[in-house]
């Protein structure tokens, strides 16, 4: 009989990079083990939350999976149920994954309830410790939460060194993410064929900009170098894809002010799966300017469609990228920096050689081990 293990976290029908990252756990694990998740009925209060929807509105789910949907967010009765209803299946292990210190009651509560019953069955799986752009609360919403695990997965150096400064008794196990190489719904799609529908033209040097906005991510800095780009040559063109979760005008406004509006193409919207392909098959570099970072799936995406990226040094972006090889890391907050690493992509010797760089990169990702690293979690 399967060792049955509950995992706890958004999954669908929510969209985003933590819901992808349980559909791909879930898939990787189920040969093995009996895996059940335990989902939101709430994630976000509508109040709060800062993108028009939560829900994916994809035609097609990536690896769809059944989830129980039992835990409201701001609800602590539905708390307690969760906690009832974990006890009442017994399972080997409950693995919390962790990302936003916004769940720090909710899942910090469930976890204490249970902590007794299952004491040196409780998992984090950490993909950071506090927000990008965190409050002053939010260290004691992380604490609040974290205390009740018995032993942590994490995803990256600098969240493993973290935990390991915050919690040096207790056990941390490593992988990474996945490479999210499940978006080729058109595989007959070429990059020319891409450009005609986004009316880019076929000379352009396409950087694409992909997923939510938020300051953290650091698309003001990439706006920034476009002159520098501009300059030497004008066919760098920047491609935005997705949904603003900020203010927008300050973006239109300093793409109009430096004057490289024909240069610039903006597509302000949470792209469904079966477009993902589109935006990527038209790019020639997949470019994170990060301010702040622990890993990120828009890298890992990148890499699906064997994209070199330019990354900031920040984080655990490094950890994912060969310099040289699969992209460039640069500088933070430096747009002559992240523009210097543009233009050392396309005048690079062996920029021929980067796709099939990126695919012995993913031969060697540690996820394809995550069954193992489960096992030795287990044991």
């Amino acid at each position: 009989m399967k060792k049955k293990i509950i995992l706890v976290g958004p999954a669908y029908p929510y969209r985003g990079g933590n819901a992808l990252f349980v559909a791909h756990l879930y898939e990787a694990l189920s040969k093995s083990f009996d895996i059940e998740v335990i989902n939101f009925t709430r994630l976000y209060p509508q109040l709060l939350f800062p993108g028009t929807r939560q829900e994916d509105v994809s035609k097609v789910p990536i690896k769809a999976h059944p989830s129980t949907r039992l835990i409201d967010s701001i609800n602590p009765l539905t708390w307690f149920k969760t906690a009832n209803y974990i006890s009442r299946q017994n399972p080997e292990l409950v693995a919390f994954i962790w990302y936003q210190p916004f769940f720090g009651f909710s899942i910090g509560t469930i976890a204490r309830l249970i902590r007794k019953k299952f004491k040196g069955r409780i998992l984090f799986i950490t993909e950071n410790i506090i927000s990008h752009e965190s409050m002053f609360y939010d260290r004691i919403l992380t604490r609040y939460a974290l205390r009740s695990a018995d032993k942590f997965l994490v995803l990256s150096d600098v969240v493993e060194k973290g935990i390991k400064t915050l919690y040096p008794d207790k056990k941390v196990f490593r992988s990474t993410l996945p490479i999210y190489d499940c978006y080729g719904f058109d595989q007959g799609l070429s990059k020319s064929d891409a450009r005609k529908k986004l009316g880019i033209a076929e000379n352009k040097k396409v950087l694409l900009f992909f997923g939510y906005i938020r300051a953290y991510k650091g698309l003001m800095n990439l706006i920034e170098a476009m002159p520098y780009l501009l300059k030497e040559d004008e066919n760098y063109f920047l491609l935005i894809v997705g949904e603003f979760y900020e203010s927008k005008e300050k973006y239109f406004e300093r793409i109009k002010e430096l004057n490289i509006g024909k240069n610039v193409l903006v597509i302000d919207e949470f792209v469904p799966n079966e477009e993902v392909g589109l935006y990527y098959s038209a790019a020639d570099l997949v470019v994170l300017p990060y301010n702040s970072a622990t890993q990120s799936g828009i890298l890992n995406i990148a890499y699906g469609f064997k994209k070199p990226v330019v990354v900031t040094n920040v984080g655990g972006l490094p950890e994912l990228v060969e310099d040289g090889k699969t992209g460039f890391i640069v500088e933070p907050h430096n747009p002559l920096a992240l523009a210097e690493g543009i233009k050392k992509y396309f005048s690079a010797s062996n920029i021929e050689e980067f796709p099939r760089n990126i695919e012995t990169f993913i031969q060697n990702n540690s996820f394809t081990s995550i069954e193992r690293v489960f096992k030795d979690i287990l044991s």
